[in-house]
């Protein structure tokens, strides 16, 4: 790259701020599970890719296999500590799954957290909502409310959803939210026309960025569109980059048998880009001092 070349990259770096939420379905994530060797490494790096990462399917009794995970994530990555954020253990039975954040502290912070008040027994694992701080001016804060549905009742709790959006939009006075995680809205447990007959599908503001059709199983026999994510609000909208499920095995060159090992599931993740704005922002100042080196006939004009 000539040099001139490589400032002008400076520059327009200088003004990119990209923020990852991913969302990941660990499949029956015990502290025996993470303590295998080729686990903790796949899910390190999974959860190295993203600024926010909601685990679902811990099912860790023993409380230790966070903290292992948290210890080891910490001493892979050198973009800044992480730290967690975990539910209460939620379930309706002596089965009960956790929700985990984990966060990359030095860009974000926990500003609030609860679990939705399920009075009317809608869900099997009710979601567990927190407001997050981001390192931007456009939009300074984001709401995330995952859900891991259960494959016996999707329709009925992806419809409470839309319920427990109205709930924390009032209750945070803000429309951008962030709805995630395994909601099984796919093949035999939500058929397409069910699908469409959703309030979070019907109702108008949000969208669905991991498209209809998208696989984000493992197994190379099933092609379902099990876990979503789903945008709302403007100025959370007007910031979205990319949206995607993350095919670890093939990143990662595993076979689908060492994969199923980590999860059937690929996370998904939507990359928001910081920077953008509605409207002309300063130049910072070391943008300035990177355009003062540039020759005159490379320098912008007004």
């Amino acid at each position: 790259m000539h040099y001139p070349a490589a400032l002008l990259f400076l520059i327009l770096a200088s003004g990119a701020q990209a923020f990852r939420i991913c969302a990941f379905n660990a499949q029956r994530l015990t502290l025996a599970k993470v303590a295998r060797e080729q686990v903790m490494d796949t899910l390190v790096r999974i959860l190295a890719r993203c600024d926010i990462t909601v685990l679902q399917e811990v099912v860790d009794s023993s409380g230790s296999a966070i903290p292992l995970l948290l210890r080891e994530l910490n001493r892979f990555d050198g973009s800044g500590p992480y730290s967690t954020l975990s539910s209460p253990q939620l379930g309706r039975s002596t089965y009960m799954e956790t929700y985990v954040y984990f966060y990359r502290s030095h860009k974000t912070q926990v500003l609030s957290f609860y679990v939705y008040n399920d009075k009317d027994d809608l869900f099997a694992r009710e979601p567990f909502v927190a407001q997050f701080s981001l390192p931007g001016k456009v939009l300074p804060s984001l709401v995330l409310v995952p859900l891991h549905t259960t494959p016996k009742a999707v329709e009925k709790e992806l419809n409470a959803l839309y319920h427990v959006f109205l709930e924390v939009s009032q209750h945070w006075q803000t429309k951008d939210v962030i709805l995630l995680g395994d909601f099984n809205a796919d093949c035999a447990s939500l058929t397409k026309k069910r699908l469409d007959k959703l309030e979070l599908r019907t109702e108008p503001g949000f969208h669905w960025v991991i498209a209809d059709g998208e696989d984000t199983t493992v197994r190379a026999s099933t092609r379902c569109t099990y876990d979503r994510i789903v945008l709302h609000g403007e100025r959370c909208r007007s910031l979205l980059h990319t949206a995607a499920a993350f095919d670890f095995p093939m990143s990662f060159q595993l076979t689908e048998e060492e994969a199923l090992n980590i999860s059937d599931h690929y996370p998904v993740e939507v990359e928001l880009n910081l920077s953008q704005a509605h409207s002309v922002q300063p130049l910072s100042l070391t943008v300035l001092l990177l355009l003062s080196l540039l020759p005159p006939q490379l320098c912008p004009t007004t």
